[in-house]
């Protein structure tokens, strides 16, 4: 386990104490306190894993697994999410510039610019990181990014969360139903698994919403090298004809769906691990 150290903040960051201890960091300012879970070699490069919605930073354990020996890796609990603060009820009205302003001040903790990984939720919290300080980010590799849909909370796609979250309730059930229904490994089943009881059930019910962006300028803006990593059927990701950025690769994984490194671990790591060798 990591020994308990401090972080320094980088020039004109918002006054913050990063302390780190047990493997378990947490991150405090004027306006966050993020728990961030921390794994991996601290005098390596840093990855910043940024996780979807209803999961946590400790819903990663297969990457830890495989990148811990090369790469510091800082894996967040979101606001609403693990052991992260929960939403007020004048950050819900407005929870995805709230998540935003959540990741850059994680970033602007950092002593030098790092990689982000984020999936789903945290792909799109990832690339507007980067799109609004491209300076804090080396890299961003995007795992089925969610698409902005509105300035509203969607009720059918807010019911299905909240239904998904009270079948939960029945843990040993839903992970033997995992381990029929997916290829996942034990070890990411139970983390998923784990963290489903610590969702802010206000944030599910009244702040699921990503806001209103022209999704393909988001991608077309892209200043940092990327990398969009996609299942073969990926009705959230852009329409690609209409982003043109020499920045932005982007691979489809066959066999996938939307949580393309648990269905395919292996080809996942082989087109990331890649692209992460050409960025570090």
């Amino acid at each position: 386990m990591p020994k308990a150290r401090h972080v320094g903040m980088s020039s004109g960051a918002r006054e913050a104490d990063v302390s780190v201890s047990a493997g378990v960091s947490r991150v405090r300012d004027v306006t966050t306190d993020l728990t961030i879970h921390e794994y991996g070699d601290p005098s390596a490069p840093t990855i910043l894993l940024v996780h979807g919605v209803t999961e946590a930073g400790t819903s990663w354990p297969d990457l830890v697994a495989r990148w811990q020996d090369r790469w510091h890796l800082l894996a967040l609990d979101l606001r609403g999410h693990g052991s992260s603060p929960r939403f007020t009820p004048d950050e819900i009205s407005r929870s995805p510039e709230v998540l935003v302003a959540d990741v850059l001040a994680v970033l602007e903790a950092q002593p030098e610019p790092v990689i982000v990984v984020g999936h789903s939720l945290g792909g799109f919290l990832t690339l507007r990181a980067a799109l609004a300080r491209p300076e804090l980010v080396r890299a961003v590799v995007l795992e089925d990014p969610a698409k902005p849909a509105g300035s509203v909370p969607d009720p059918a796609f807010v019911a299905m969360n909240e239904g998904f979250l009270d079948a939960m309730a029945d843990t040993d059930a839903e992970i033997a139903r995992m381990r029929r229904e997916t290829p996942w490994s034990m070890e990411e089943i139970e983390a998923w698994a784990a963290c489903k009881g610590d969702v802010d059930r206000a944030y599910i019910h009244d702040g699921l919403f990503l806001g209103d962006h022209d999704w393909e300028e988001q991608f077309r803006s892209l200043a940092v090298p990327g990398l969009l990593v996609l299942p073969p059927e990926a009705p959230m990701a852009p329409d690609l004809t209409q982003v043109d950025n020499p920045q932005l690769r982007t691979v489809v994984i066959p066999g996938t769906g939307h949580c393309v490194r648990r269905d395919q671990p292996e080809a996942f790591h082989a087109a990331v691990d890649a692209f992460l060798d050409g960025v570090r």
